[in-house]
C-alpha cells in the first residue's frame, strides 16, 4: 500500500516512543550532519583563499543562520500541526496542512530575501565584517539571491517529519552534500570565481534539494502526506497551528543567529579579525559535535505532537526522558573525542596560507569549549518538549534566555568586564549553556507532570 511505511512511523510513534526516537533521530543525525557540512565545506575550500576570506564567510555566517534558522523553523511547525493531526487521526488535515506549510514558506522566504538583501552591506558594517566586507558581500549577496530554495528545502523536510519519516530527507541532504564537495573547487579555484564559487556551489546545491523532493511528491507520488492542491483548503486554525510553533522556533533560530553577531562583534573587539574566524570556524565544528542533540531534540517534535494529539501524555515523559539519557551519554563521548583531538580537528582548516595563524588559536578553543556539552544535552531534550506541545513561544524564550540572556551576559562579565579577553568571551558561552540548560531541564520536567495530572 502506498505510504505504509509512513503509516507505520505514525502507529510507532504513538505505540512505542523510545523506538519512534531512534528511528528518528539516526536518519536526522546524518541530515543533520551533511547540512552543518554544506557551511564547514565551504570554510575548509575558502581557507584557502586565506584568514580574510575566511572571515568575511565567517561575518555572512549569522545571516545565513537566518535563512536556515526559518526553514528549519516553519519546519518543526509543519511537523508539529501534521503530527498532531494524525495523533487526532484526521490525515485530510495532515495533508491540508502539508500544502498550508508549503505557501506560507515561499511567502516568508520571498520577504526575507528582499528585507536582507536591501540590508546586507549595513548590517555586515555593524558587525564590524571591517576589511573582510568585500569577500562577505560578495558570498552573501549570492547566497541571498537563491535564499528561497535554502529555506523552503528545510522546510520541506518538516512535512516528512510530520509523517515520521526522515529517511527520504537524509538521502535527498546526501545527494547535495556530495554535489556541493563536488562543486566547491570547480568554482571558487577553477573557475576562479573565490568566495562567490562557494555561494553558487551551495546554492545549487540547495535547489537539488528542492527537485529530488518534487519528485517524491508530485512524480513518485508514494508519500503518506499528499501534498496536492486539490487537497487545499485554508484554514485558520491550520496556519495558527504551523506558525505558533514555526514563528517562534523561527526567532528562536534566528536568536542564534543575533548570538552569533554579538558574539562576533565582541570579539572583534577584545581581540582582533582572526578571533572571529576562530569562532566562526570552531563554531561550525561544535555544530557538527552537537548534532546528534539537535537530531534527537528535533525527532521529539514529531513523536511528542503525535502523542500529544492522541491524548497519551504519558509516553511524552517517557520520550523526554529517554531523549535525555541518550542525549548525555552520546554528548560525553563527543566531548571526550573533540577534546583529545582538537589540534588534528583545527589543522584541517588552518594548514595552509595565512590561515595557518590561527591554528593554535581555534585549537585552544576546540578544547575548551566542549565542557558544556553534557548540559547542552538536557537542555535541547527539555526545549524540544515544548516544541511538540505547541508551545512554540516557551521555547523560544528559553533559548533567548540561554543565549541573549545568560551566554552573552557571562562572556560581557569575563571578556571586558574582568578583562579575561577572547578567552573570558568563550568562557562565557560555556557558563550561560551551563546554568541556562539546567533551568530549562527542571521546567519541561514540571511541565510534563502538571499535563499528566490534569488528564
Amino acid at each position: 500500500m502506498l505510504g505504509s511505511d509512513s503509516l507505520n512511523n505514525v502507529d510507532i510513534m504513538l505505540g512505542n516512543p523510545k523506538k519512534a526516537l531512534l528511528n528518528m533521530s539516526i536518519p536526522l543525525v546524518i541530515s543533520l550532519l551533511i547540512t552543518s557540512f554544506y557551511n564547514l565545506i565551504d570554510a575548509a575550500w575558502v581557507s584557502g583563499l586565506g584568514a580574510d576570506a575566511l572571515a568575511g564567510v565567517g561575518f555572512f555566517t549569522p545571516i545565513f543562520m537566518i535563512l536556515v534558522g526559518f526553514g528549519n523553523g516553519l519546519g518543526s511547525g509543519a511537523a508539529f500541526a501534521i503530527s498532531k493531526y494524525l495523533g487526532e487521526d484526521n490525515k485530510p488535515k495532515a495533508d491540508n496542512a502539508s500544502l498550508h506549510s508549503i505557501f506560507l514558506d515561499i511567502i516568508i522566504s520571498l520577504v526575507i530575501t528582499i528585507v536582507l538583501l536591501i540590508f546586507l552591506n549595513s548590517i555586515l558594517t555593524v558587525m564590524g565584517a571591517g576589511q573582510t566586507i568585500g569577500y562577505a558581500t560578495d558570498y552573501g549577496e549570492i547566497i541571498l539571491i537563491g535564499s528561497i530554495f535554502i529555506i523552503l528545502s528545510n522546510a520541506l523536510y518538516g512535512i516528512f517529519r510530520g509523517e515520521g519519516d526522515t529517511t527520504r530527507p537524509m538521502y535527498a541532504m546526501i545527494a547535495s552534500a556530495v554535489l556541493n564537495m563536488i562543486l566547491d573547487p570547480i568554482f571558487i579555484y577553477s573557475l576562479d570565481l573565490g568566495v562567490k564559487g562557494a555561494a553558487i556551489a551551495t546554492v545549487i546545491s540547495s535547489i537539488f534539494v528542492i527537485l529530488i523532493l518534487i519528485y517524491w511528491f508530485y512524480f513518485k507520488k508514494d508519500t503518506y502526506l499528499k501534498p496536492n492542491l486539490a487537497n487545499f483548503i485554508y484554514k485558520k486554525d491550520i496556519t495558527f497551528d504551523i506558525v505558533k510553533v514555526g514563528i517562534p522556533a523561527s526567532v528562536q533560530l534566528l536568536n542564534n543567529a543575533f548570538f552569533a553577531a554579538v558574539f562576533s562583534a565582541l570579539l572583534a573587539f577584545v581581540g582582533t579579525t582572526d578571533s572571529v574566524a576562530v569562532y566562526s570556524t570552531g563554531w561550525r565544528i561544535v555544530t557538527i559535535g552537537t548534532t546528534p542533540l539537535l537530531a534527537i531534540g528535533t525527532a521529539m517534535i514529531s513523536v511528542i505532537a503525535a502523542n500529544y494529539g492522541a491524548g497519551n501524555y504519558g509516553n511524552i515523559r517517557i520520550a523526554h526522558r529517554y531523549a535525555m539519557k541518550i542525549s548525555i551519554a552520546i554528548s560525553i563521548v563527543v566531548m571526550i573525542l573533540t577534546n583529545v583531538f582538537a589540534g588534528d580537528i583545527a589543522s584541517i582548516f588552518a594548514s595552509s596560507g595565512s590561515s595557518i595563524r590561527i591554528l593554535g588559536e581555534l585549537t585552544a578553543f576546540l578544547a575548551w569549549i566542549v565542557i558544556y556539552y553534557p548540559t547542552m544535552a538536557v537542555g535541547v531534550a527539555s526545549t524540544y518538549v515544548f516544541q511538540g506541545l505547541g508551545k512554540g513561544i516557551t521555547a523560544m524564550f528559553q533559548t533567548i534566555m540561554r543565549e541573549t540572556g545568560f551566554t552573552i551576559a557571562f562572556a560581557v562579565l569575563l571578556g571586558v568586564v574582568l578583562n579575561f579577553g577572547v578567552w573570558g568571551a568563550w568562557m562565557g558561552i560555556v557558563l550561560g549553556e551551563v546554568v541556562s540548560n539546567n533551568i530549562t531541564m527542571i521546567w519541561a520536567d514540571w511541565e510534563i507532570k502538571n499535563l499528566i495530572n490534569q488528564s
